[in-house]
């Protein structure tokens, strides 16, 4: 700080009126050991010294100079962390199967699971939420002997040659989601968690009256529980071994927007839409009402001008994962999908007309009523030689094959056994499934429901049976 030149203003007459107050100053000179800084720097305001002050009292004035220093520097050390949050990851591209690791298996539920969840939250009436663990693949042990080296530019200088012998998973491995799940399964079943026999991600946990699920996907876990004690003692028990991160009530998960609504679930993908029409190009497009004439069948077009692959196969694969939640366009986009390996110019056209649907209705989704029916039902059709370039049949899951209704029926009755177990693992048990109600479809209803009553496991044998003998109709 400069020197500051002042003035004493001395009245003679001592009876005169004092001067305003912003003219009184006050001399006095600073002496040398007063001043701070230098005296040739400039002038500087007041949020310059703020700055600099602050900066000195968080930042060292001795930088470590190499690794070696800032090693042993823990404020250093702590600092670097919080700041460039780095993570050692393992180049698992370089393992070979058989060698280096056994298996690999990764904790992903699938949307039917998911759907599922949502379907038995309505029924029993409970709410969901959602917890992240953090850094979930370096949680998991290792069952094998695995090495790798120093990385480049961070080599212990002493022993640059040496390897690392690793104890728990590192990301990049390719054994590191097996590893994570051995070690989250193990824990929960050691907390009398019971996991489901078909879908090895849930997690159920019974008590006289209540119960408590869990949902898992990698490193995000939904739960939910009909006893509000249950959630707080999953949240504890699940906090007292891993890092987790509170979300509150599940909202977003997997692409799909959930809101728990106090007479039911209603899910979407609002924001997926909006970003899928963005992305093609498609905002100012006109919308439609429909997603697919009903006048014009599609055919394979084989005079029609060709298209670009890549831009119809990136339309068809957003559109798919779409279907999540929007059925409204299921048929449309398989059927336009059955041309991804030639496609023309009139397919792409069609893909257009479903894009322009969605942007027209992207808040369309699935709603869960606490007063829906809880009983299993499979719709199943399909319609009879209906494409008119091979002659194949469309099922109600939109698969192409030779006898429509025989396939569609064996298809459904899958899907059926397959939630039906699901419901198993919920405790939720259906024993009699009517013929009348369990499975809805045109042909071949009753003989094959009643299989699927009696005999489970005789369903593919008898599909196999009436291919063989081109049995049409009951």
């Amino acid at each position: 700080m400069a020197n500051i030149n002042v003035e004493v203003h001395v009245e003679e007459d001592m009876f005169s009126p004092p001067p305003r107050p912003s003219a009184w100053q006050v001399q006095k000179d600073d002496t040398l050991y007063d001043i701070i800084g230098d005296l040739n720097d400039q002038r500087k305001i007041r949020s310059q010294v703020v700055a600099e002050v602050t900066h000195l009292c968080y930042v060292s004035k001795l930088e470590p100079k190499n690794s070696k220093e800032a090693l042993l520097d823990c404020d250093w050390i702590m600092a670097m962390q919080e700041e460039n949050k780095a993570r050692l990851v393992a180049q698992g591209y370089t393992q070979v199967e058989g060698l280096d690791f056994d298996e690999t298996f990764a904790p992903v539920a699938r949307l039917e699971s998911v759907r599922l969840l949502l379907a038995i939250a309505c029924h029993l009436r409970f709410k969901l939420h959602q917890m992240d663990v953090k850094s979930t693949f370096l949680n998991g042990v290792l069952q094998e002997e695995v090495y790798v080296e120093q990385p480049i530019g961070f080599k212990y200088p002493y022993n640059p040659d040496n390897v690392y012998h690793l104890r728990k998973a590192l990301y990049g491995l390719k054994q590191a989601p097996r590893a994570w799940y051995d070690l989250l399964s193990s824990y929960l079943l050691n907390k009398w968690y019971v996991r489901g026999a078909i879908d090895k991600t849930l997690f159920v946990k019974k008590t006289n009256k209540d119960l408590i699920v869990a949902q898992v996907h990698v490193d995000n876990i939904v739960f939910g529980s009909t006893y509000e004690f249950l959630v707080k003692e999953f949240t504890e028990v699940m906090s007292s071994e891993f890092e987790i991160s509170m979300y509150g009530e599940l909202s977003y998960f997997l692409g799909l927007q959930v809101k728990q609504q106090d007479h039911g679930i209603f899910i979407s993908q609002t924001k997926y839409a909006n970003d899928l029409v963005k992305k093609f190009g498609m905002s100012s497009a006109k919308p439609t009402t429909n997603p697919m004439a009903t006048h014009n069948k599609i055919d394979a077009d084989p005079s029609g001008k060709c298209v670009e692959q890549t831009l119809y196969r990136s339309m068809i694969g957003s559109l798919l994962y779409l279907t999540a939640s929007r059925p409204d366009i299921s048929f449309s986009v398989g059927v336009c999908a059955h041309f991804q390996a030639h496609q023309k110019e009139s397919h792409l056209n069609a893909v257009k007309r479903i894009i322009r649907y969605v942007s027209g209705t992207p808040t369309l989704g699935l709603y869960y009523s606490f007063d829906s029916n809880f009983e299993i039902t499979g719709y199943t059709d399909a319609d009879w030689a209906g494409n008119v370039d091979d002659r194949k049949s469309t099922s109600g899951g939109c698969f192409y094959v030779a006898e429509a209704e025989y396939i569609a029926v064996g298809s459904c009755c899958t899907q059926l056994l397959w939630m039906k177990q699901m419901m198993s693992d919920y405790g939720i048990q259906q024993e009699t499934m009517p013929s009348n109600r369990a499975l809805r479809c045109e042909q071949l209803r009753q003989e094959l429901c009643h299989l699927l009553l009696t005999k489970e496991d005789k369903i593919a044998g008898w599909v196999e049976q009436q291919r063989r003998v081109g049995k049409s109709a009951l």
